[in-house]
């Protein structure tokens, strides 16, 4: 059976990229992200399928996107902040190693910055990303069977905490 050897999830700014590059580099296995999936199928950018076809939309397209990856990848897999909101990808999760990327809102908003792309973001981040962790933690809580800490850490610190839990 096909599995990832770990999915990272975790809010906007938590590093599921940065820390999944260097998680899947000391591994020696790839890296696949769920965004950069949804924005080969569509042809475009997220923000720009949020503007064209609607976040539900999108939503639908993530749920695809993480469906066949959890299927078919057998390396380290970074899905998207809100994919873990479907209760369908919350049971596809289920018996897989799931990294719960930890972070406080004021790291967060200086990973993502105030002049972020992204499209759940676009108006007064700082608020959009307090409402978003609020929403999303429990879920995030959950569905994490391995709890990272992130704030004020280097990736190659939090890489090592994820391959010693590995083990």
């Amino acid at each position: 059976m096909v599995k990832p050897k770990a999915v990272l999830i975790g809010p906007p700014g938590s590093g599921k990229t940065t820390v999944g590059t260097a998680l899947a580099g000391r591994l020696g296995l790839a890296l696949r992200d769920t965004d950069t999936d949804v924005e080969a199928a569509a042809g475009k950018p997220i923000g720009e399928i949020f503007i064209d076809d609607g976040e539900e939309r999108f939503r639908e397209m993530e749920h695809r996107a993480v469906r066949a990856a959890l299927a078919e990848h057998e390396g380290v897999l970074a899905l998207g902040g809100g994919a873990v909101l479907a209760a369908e990808t919350q049971e596809l999760l289920a018996g897989h190693t799931v990294v719960y990327l930890r972070v406080g809102l004021s790291e967060a908003v200086k990973r993502v910055g105030l002049a972020s792309a992204r499209p759940l973001l676009v108006f007064n981040p700082r608020s959009q990303l307090r409402k978003l962790l609020e929403e999303r933690l429990p879920v995030y809580e959950r569905l994490g069977t391995l709890h990272v800490d992130t704030d004020g850490r280097a990736p190659e610190e939090i890489v090592d905490e994820i391959v010693k839990e590995l083990a």
